[in-house]
């Protein structure tokens, strides 16, 4: 079981992370939450670890903070999740607003998440209610920090890179289409269609 790794971040390429410890180079997925808040690399990190086993892979996963490999953890206690959806939450709302959206049980504000439907967010406040307690205040002073961020354009860039687009093609699509006053949404509509060359 890998706990924590510290080591030297070689490349990060959301959601994919490189991680040298001690001359051994360790891939790791992380949500943008981790990602935003990451140093530069060639500098020194540690990661707090989930690793998963399954029948036909091992996978790792790293986090800055507790309360995001908790948050991680117990959302694939919840019927239905796994660790994709997982790590969609993780990057688009900070740990705090997900325990305060939980605990008020906002089934509409849980599904902008992307990969969160209806029924998903509906067992999500039934199951995850009593497990978010310490979530809201376990991060002090950090509300919105090292969270995706909560611009329009921030939450379509991560939206567009959980549908699949590289990266790079979402930084370039969101600076392209993106207006003053466009919600998340509009810039995600905008951003689909010129990447279809509609």
């Amino acid at each position: 079981m890998i706990g924590r790794l510290r080591g030297v971040l070689v490349s990060k390429q959301p959601p994919w992370l490189l991680v040298e410890v001690g001359g051994v180079g360790y891939e790791l997925e992380a949500p943008m939450s981790t990602i935003y808040d990451l140093p530069p690399t060639g500098k020194e990190v540690t990661l707090l670890t989930h690793y998963a086993v399954k029948e036909d892979s091992v996978a790792l996963y790293g986090f800055l903070h507790e309360a995001e490999r908790a948050l991680f953890r117990n959302l694939q206690k919840v019927s239905g999740i796994g660790a994709k959806i997982a790590l969609s939450v993780l990057s688009g709302v900070s740990t705090n607003d997900f325990a305060r959206l939980v605990q008020a049980g906002d089934v509409v504000a849980l599904t902008k998440i992307p990969g969160i439907g209806k029924k998903t967010a509906e067992r999500m406040v039934v199951e995850l209610r009593d497990r978010v307690d310490g979530l809201a205040v376990s991060l002090p002073g950090t509300a919105g920090k090292g969270a995706a961020p909560l611009d329009p354009a921030g939450e379509a860039t991560v939206a567009l890179q959980q549908l699949g687009y590289k990266p790079a093609e979402v930084t370039r699509l969101v600076q392209k289409v993106a207006a003053d006053g466009d919600n998340a949404e509009a810039i995600i509509r905008k951003a689909l269609r010129a990447a279809l060359g509609a």
